[in-house]
C-alpha cells in the first residue's frame, strides 16, 4: 500500500493523518486493492455492500440504468474520489446505483463497518477518520444537490446553462474543461444527445459560448 501513499495523502478521507496513521487505518478497515478493466462493473444495482471504493488510478462512473439500457450518470469519480459510502454505512441497504469503470482502474475497497464500530486497537486517529468521512458524505450531498438543480430545469437549454454556469463558478474561470464527453454530459443532464448538441450549436451562434469537445469558454456581453 505504500506505493499509493501519494494518492491517499491528497484524499479528503485521510486529511490530518500521517503516513503511518494512514497505513494503520488501512489495516483497521481491511483495505483490499482490486483492478477493473474499462466497462467492468464494480458495484451493481440490486446488490448490497459493506465496502466503499476509493479510486487509486483511472476513473469510474456512478450510474443508474433502467431495464431498457437508458443511463443516468450521477457522478464521475477520478483518482482520490470515493463511491458507495452511504450504502456501505447502512447495513442491508440495497444499491440503486451501479459503479462502472470508465477506463482501466485500480480501486481500494474499505470496510466502513470496521470504521463505524469501536476500533480494537483504540487508535488515536479513529475519530479523525470518522470526522473526515462525515465531511466526505456532506460534500457528496452538495454535489448531488447541484445535479438536482441542473436536471430540474425545464428545457435542455436551461439545463446546459445551469451546469456550465456552475462549473465556471466552481473553477473560477470562464474557460474550463468538464469531466464528461458529449454522451456522458447528456446522460448526466438527463437529455437526448441530439437535442443537446443542437442546443449547444444555437448557444454558439448566439455568442454565449464556444466549445470544442469537453472544453468550454463562456462569453459575457
Amino acid at each position: 500500500m505504500q506505493n499509493y501513499l501519494p494518492v491517499l495523502r491528497n484524499c479528503p478521507f485521510f486529511t490530518g493523518l500521517t503516513d503511518d496513521e494512514i497505513l494503520s487505518i488501512l489495516h483497521c478497515v481491511s483495505a483490499a486493492k482490486i483492478t477493473r478493466h474499462r466497462g467492468s462493473y464494480i458495484f451493481r444495482a440490486g446488490d448490497s455492500t459493506e465496502v466503499m471504493g476509493l479510486v487509486l488510478s483511472g476513473s469510474t462512473l456512478v450510474i443508474q440504468e433502467d431495464l431498457w439500457g437508458h443511463r443516468n450518470i450521477l457522478s464521475k469519480c477520478n483518482t482520490g474520489d470515493f463511491f458507495g459510502e452511504p450504502y456501505a454505512a447502512t447495513p442491508g441497504a440495497i444499491l440503486n446505483i451501479s459503479v462502472v469503470a470508465e477506463e482501466d482502474c485500480e480501486i481500494l475497497l474499505l470496510n466502513v463497518k470496521r470504521l463505524l464500530t469501536s476500533c480494537p486497537t483504540v487508535c488515536d486517529h479513529h475519530q479523525k477518520l470518522i470526522r473526515n468521512l462525515v465531511s466526505v458524505l456532506a460534500n457528496k450531498i452538495l454535489l448531488f444537490n447541484d445535479k438536482i438543480t441542473h436536471v430540474s430545469k425545464r428545457t435542455t437549454r436551461e439545463k446546459l446553462l445551469s451546469y456550465l454556469s456552475a462549473e465556471s463558478i466552481r473553477q473560477s474561470a470562464l474557460s474550463f474543461d468538464i469531466p464528461f464527453d458529449r454522451q456522458q454530459l447528456a446522460d448526466f443532464l438527463c437529455v437526448e444527445r441530439a437535442a443537446m448538441s443542437a442546443e449547444l450549436s444555437k448557444l454558439q451562434k448566439e455568442g454565449l459560448l464556444v466549445t470544442k469537445r469537453n472544453h468550454f469558454q463562456l462569453l459575457t456581453r
